[in-house]
């Protein structure tokens, strides 16, 4: 059976190159950067530059699919016309992105 199983014998202490170990993590640090945290962070950054430039008149589309209109705004919140004589209130970070005018009247 040996000649399926190599011996193991033992060897003596090594010393690592540090460098050689360091070199793998820099460059799955450098593409986890790449791939995944620098595109979430433009992301996060276009969606914060969105919520902070709303403003009463702006057709909305939210994150649960609500299409209304923004009538009126505070800090952290905005309330959306969505159907005649309803309104709702909704936190402005819910806001998924601003639609083109007139597409409520038109949905």
């Amino acid at each position: 059976m040996d000649f399926f199983i190599q011996n193991a014998h033992a060897q003596g202490a090594q010393q690592g190159d540090a460098f050689g170990f360091l070199l793998p993590m820099i460059i799955i640090f450098a593409a986890f950067y790449f791939l995944l945290i620098r595109p979430q962070q433009k992301k996060q950054k276009a969606h914060n530059e969105l919520v902070s430039n709303l403003s009463a008149g702006d057709e909305v589309l939210t994150a649960g699919g609500i299409l209304g209109v923004i009538t009126g705004i505070s800090e952290h919140y905005a309330i959306v016309k969505i159907a005649d004589n309803t309104e709702i209130k909704i936190q402005k970070s819910s806001v998924a992105q601003v639609v083109p005018k007139d597409t409520f009247e038109n949905a």
